[in-house]
């Protein structure tokens, strides 16, 4: 049974490695748990809306759970890679966007459900295209993502170096 969680000095690094290391748990910060839990009622909201606003016909492939998931890892490889090779950013930020935003905004779970409902209703193969889809597009996304956000600043670095 895992030891219950203890609060230690913001400088004790060393003995929450050992920690981790032993398999324990370190604490997280009360401010990270507000972050992601912001962040992740925007995203569902989000997401919410635009499934309301465009609902799937029932048989029919799901495309607005599928973009809204595509878009979410599009934006999850982006962000990732502005703030860890780009530009560093408040210790918050990747909670709240890229846990609690993007998180709530995408949905694996409702995108399990569609291919149940589409397997139950007598179309296998939409639920299979949309299991097969929807993974392909969604790391294909991370990866766009990155990659835009590496070029961008690429550029953005050598436009900087020309100048005197």
């Amino acid at each position: 049974m895992p030891e219950p969680m203890t609060e230690r000095p913001a400088g004790d690094a060393a003995a929450a490695d050992s920690d981790a290391a032993a398999g324990g748990r370190t604490p997280v910060p009360w401010s990270t748990l507000a972050a992601v839990s912001a962040g992740g009622m925007l995203g569902a909201l989000a997401r919410h809306g635009l499934a309301e606003a465009f609902p799937p016909a029932p048989g029919r492939f799901p495309w607005t759970i599928f973009w809204i998931n595509v878009a979410g890892c599009l934006a999850i490889g982006a962000l990732m890679a502005l703030i860890t090779e780009v530009r560093p950013a408040h210790p918050l930020v990747r909670p709240f966007l890229g846990v609690g935003v993007l998180g709530g905004f995408t949905t694996f779970s409702t995108y399990v459900v569609g291919i149940e409902e589409a397997v139950e209703g007598g179309a296998a193969r939409t639920g299979l295209a949309y299991l097969a889809g929807t993974l392909a597009a969604a790391l294909a996304a991370v990866f766009a993502g990155m990659t835009l956000v590496r070029l961008a600043a690429r550029g953005a670095r050598r436009t900087g170096e020309e100048r005197p």
